[in-house]
């Protein structure tokens, strides 16, 4: 899958990166999810939640077209959404 980094909507904050963020997407164990919500009806947006290779959970809202990534906006991981990625990983891996 490609990035669109042409012109950022957002500027990555000092402990994140883009090449951290592509990570990201790339983790196997990433949370992908599209809001219930009207008002991201218009242009449908996701959410990922996904860990780097350097162990920081990332929170990234993108749009796609299917073959490129568009990220809107990026943060580090909130508390509930690293309860919600290892309850996640958790299910997955147990037996």
């Amino acid at each position: 899958m490609e990035f669109d980094w042409n012109k950022p909507p957002f500027e990555c904050s000092g402990s994140l990166t883009q090449r951290d963020i592509e990570e990201s997407f790339e983790d196997p164990f990433a949370v992908k999810l599209m809001p219930d919500s009207s008002r991201f009806s218009v242009q449908a947006r996701f959410f990922n939640l996904g860990k780097a290779v350097n162990g920081i959970g990332i929170f990234s809202v993108y749009r796609t077209n299917g073959k490129c990534i568009r990220v809107i906006a990026a943060r580090v991981f909130e508390p509930e959404e690293t309860f919600l990625y290892q309850r996640r990983l958790n299910q997955t891996l147990s037996p």
